[in-house]
């Protein structure tokens, strides 16, 4: 049988495709900003949680107010059409001891597994983003282990105000400590923004080490939120294998959104350029004021999600239309999940029908499997 060995393959532009190029390099999920399915402004931020871009998280204690927002102003001439911009609106110029200002994004273990930690072959990782602020000096960025309470932190400085910067940290292998080959948290990424004195008042952890507290951040950390004057803004956010930051890794959009929706879908009643009405699943009349009804996730979750909606739900039969007035019961499963709604007026029992999302801005049902 004969055999064919192929090195590269020669476009006609004369530039080739080598066998082998490395994807899915970067560790992180939607490290460009460019998928934002929760919408692209949350103001008067005092608490935390996700907020405008998918798998970044917003971390706050008692560190003012703030608006995060998916933006358009990006580094000329690197590719990126959107960013995150973190807008404080009410300053707090002394932090309390335990105030902390965070943006971070947990990862999965099994995805995490080929940086061997805790062998004598763990892997180093580099961490590379680009980031503007008017707020220069200290900043600190850290990976936490949740399986075995170890992190490690290193800082960067913004030398130049309200321009952008390409920052570069990299991580050293931790031969202590395996992570766990499971879909739960192993590690987090945190860019400090700013913390209160039980975060900054020991000696940060440059190297691998049990987790302290007063350990975690850099003692010369800046406060982001001591003036209403400091926004930030980071994209091109990568963490990969090895010593060296390569070039950022975009990914077609539709590729980045299904990363996305491992963790996260909504179905919005009037998304901005594409058609309203949108359909939620069918089902049946389990009784004349009672749909049951079920949905096909369009990937597979990372875990049984819960399902919530926002807003105004139609049912129709062809012949009948009725409006939801609570969620009753849902069963989420990792591929598709079956909910029953109560409704305002009869069906006829048995009857096959759809259920759809009104179609205003602000109705949209919602499936989390986030970590």
């Amino acid at each position: 049988m004969s055999e064919l060995k192929v090195d590269k393959v020669s476009p006609r532009s004369g530039t080739y495709l080598a066998v082998g190029t490395l994807s899915y390099k970067n560790i992180l999920i939607n490290g460009d900003m460019s998928i934002a399915q929760r919408g692209t402004s949350a103001t008067s931020l005092t608490t935390g949680g996700y907020r405008t871009v998918d798998r970044f998280n917003f971390g706050i204690a008692s560190a003012g107010t703030w608006t995060i927002t998916q933006d358009t102003d990006v580094p000329s001439g690197q590719g990126f059409a959107t960013s995150t911009k973190l807008d404080c609106t009410t300053a707090n110029a002394s932090l309390g001891a335990s105030a902390e200002l965070t943006f971070f994004q947990k990862i999965e273990g099994q995805n995490l597994q080929y940086l061997k930690k805790g062998t004598a072959n763990a892997e180093s990782v580099t961490l590379s983003f680009w980031v503007k602020s008017n707020k220069t000096g200290t900043y600190t960025a850290e990976i936490y282990d949740n399986d075995n309470n170890r992190q490690i932190s290193k800082t960067y400085t913004i030398d130049s105000a309200s321009t952008w910067e390409k920052k570069t940290v990299t991580i050293p292998g931790d031969t202590t400590g395996t992570l766990d080959n499971n879909n739960d948290t192993s590690f987090w990424i945190f860019f400090w923004l700013g913390a209160g004195s039980d975060y900054t008042s020991g000696t940060l952890n440059t190297s691998w080490n049990s987790a302290t507290t007063a350990n975690r951040v850099s003692s010369s950390q800046v406060n982001l939120a001591d003036s209403t004057s400091n926004d930030f803004w980071i994209t091109g956010v990568q963490l990969e294998a090895g010593t060296t930051a390569s070039d950022f890794e975009f990914l077609p959009v539709d590729v980045n959104l299904a990363r996305c929706q491992r963790y996260y879908y909504r179905i919005t009643g009037s998304p901005a350029g594409s058609a309203a009405f949108n359909t939620i699943g069918s089902g049946t009349a389990i009784l004349t004021t009672r749909a049951r009804v079920v949905m096909h996730h369009p990937v597979t979750l990372r875990t049984n999600p819960s399902i919530s909606y926002t807003g105004t739900l139609y049912f129709t039969t062809g012949a009948s239309q009725q409006t939801a007035t609570s969620f009753d019961t849902s069963w989420g499963g990792l591929t598709s999940g079956m909910m029953d709604w109560n409704t305002t007026s009869s069906f006829t029992q048995g009857d096959g029908l759809v259920g759809f999302v009104n179609n205003t801005a602000g109705t949209f049902v919602e499936v989390s499997s986030e970590l």
